[in-house]
């Protein structure tokens, strides 16, 4: 499982860049995956976890599951601003690679309790948010009606809260919730991959 946690951005990575030609993911994402990955290694949780209620929750979503990828994703949105490089680049790959390092780190502090719920399903939900908020952005900027944009830009928003509780609902024993919002998170990724393969 922790070879699992170690390989799947990477290969998935690769696989995207397959079906994705011309698009690239943006060099600066590596050196700043492992500035985080390292921050995160001396400074620990920022979210003390609780019991099974909302600390939890919340642990999950800040330190495990969305932080994540929601920080490239503000990076990347500044760097944009700051024309470091063009808004052509591919959110999906430049989150992908930002992760990796991450993705070492973490298949060695939690292969201790080889836990599928840590090594198995948050790298998939990790890839999840990456490929499904640059899918939902990608609708909202290709439309200009007012009805369209709003349940994509909602889409955005809800993706990340949905792969939190299905972590959190996993972790409570709660198994089928945790695959009803698990199979809904990947949605977007599923139908993105799809249609990146019809457009080739």
């Amino acid at each position: 499982m922790s070879l699992f946690c170690l390989l799947w951005i990477p290969l998935f990575y690769f696989f995207w860049r397959s079906i994705s030609p011309g698009k690239e993911g943006g060099l600066w994402a590596l050196p700043l995956g492992c500035a985080t990955a390292v921050f995160q290694f001396f400074y620990g949780p920022l979210v003390a976890p609780g019991g099974f209620g909302f600390s939890r929750w919340m642990s999950g979503f800040v330190d495990i599951v969305c932080l994540p990828v929601l920080v490239p994703l503000v990076v990347y949105l500044l760097l944009v601003a700051l024309r470091a490089f063009s808004a052509a680049v591919d959110f999906t790959g430049f989150a992908l690679l930002w992760l990796i390092p991450l993705s070492l780190f973490r298949s060695i502090d939690w292969n201790p309790a080889r836990s599928p719920l840590m090594l198995v399903l948050v790298p998939v939900l990790w890839t999840a948010l990456a490929v499904g908020i640059a899918f939902f952005n990608r609708c909202v900027s290709r439309r200009s009606r007012w009805y369209v944009i709003i349940p994509f830009a909602l889409g955005i928003a809800a993706l990340p809260f949905l792969a939190a509780t299905s972590w959190w609902a996993f972790f409570s024993h709660q198994t089928v919730m945790g695959f009803l919002l698990f199979f809904a998170s990947i949605i977007p990724m599923t139908i993105s991959v799809i249609l990146k393969f019809i457009s080739r």
